[in-house]
């Protein structure tokens, strides 16, 4: 058993020529849906602050339906219920898309990520000083200028701190990836389980593996924190 729980040991951090390691697929899932929730997250949260009604109002109700229902849900509708519907599978890029556990789940993440930093970014933006905004506009700054060059910088600067914590929620959010069939670290460590019915074991390494990625991007929020909040903490003295 101690042979096969080393296999499966492997599994978790090397690639073996058939299929990437557990934490290669992990770190895949974190990456692709923080990127698609951060390009969504960032439009969507100036909607979101706008005054116009036709604006924010349908950012709002994304927001409230992907933060009220739970992840899983979300991954399950996505994984098996989209792609129930004829019209998808009727499509050839539709059924070819969603017939992938991995497109499913990345696509469910990146959603739902997306509505959390929104209402992070929504939040930093209301947070700005008036007097940036008043400055930005004695320079003669159109709206689109005075977003780009002094609101969303200053924004996403506010933001770290909050932001920080949605990745560390993501990360470990993926672990529910193995109901579509995905193997991440979750995924091998139940494979292992299963194969040697060493439980502590098996998900223990699993544990120290999400441990060790959790501190490292806590160590490198800080720095980035350090480095792009420091005028906050000399302003503070």
């Amino acid at each position: 058993m101690i042979e096969i729980l080393s296999q499966y040991g492997r599994a978790f951090l090397y690639y073996d020529g058939q299929g990437f390691s557990g934490l290669a697929v992990t770190l895949w899932l974190l990456v692709a849906s923080l990127v698609i929730g951060f390009c969504m997250a960032v439009p969507l949260a100036v909607a979101r602050v706008s005054k116009n009604r036709w604006l924010s109002t349908p950012v709002r109700c994304y927001t409230y339906v992907f933060r009220g229902t739970p992840l899983y849900v979300q991954l399950l509708l996505i994984y098996s219920g989209v792609y129930s519907l004829q019209f998808i599978r009727s499509h050839e890029v539709l059924n070819e898309f969603f017939r992938s556990g991995l497109h499913c789940a990345i696509l469910a993440f990146g959603l739902n990520t997306a509505a959390y930093t929104t209402e992070i970014f929504a939040g930093a933006i209301r947070s700005i000083s008036h007097g940036e905004v008043e400055a930005a506009r004695a320079y003669g700054m159109s709206r689109w200028t005075m977003y780009l060059r002094i609101i969303l910088p200053s924004a996403l600067r506010r933001a770290l701190p909050l932001y920080s914590n949605e990745v560390i929620l993501m990360l470990h959010a993926t672990t529910v990836a193995f109901t579509a069939t995905v193997p991440d670290v979750l995924k091998v460590a139940r494979d292992a389980n299963s194969a040697t019915y060493m439980s502590f074991q098996a998900f223990g390494i699993a544990a120290l593996i999400y441990l060790a990625v959790s501190f490292a991007l806590v160590a490198a929020f800080r720095r980035a924190e350090r480095h792009w909040l420091a005028y906050l903490a000399v302003g503070r003295h």
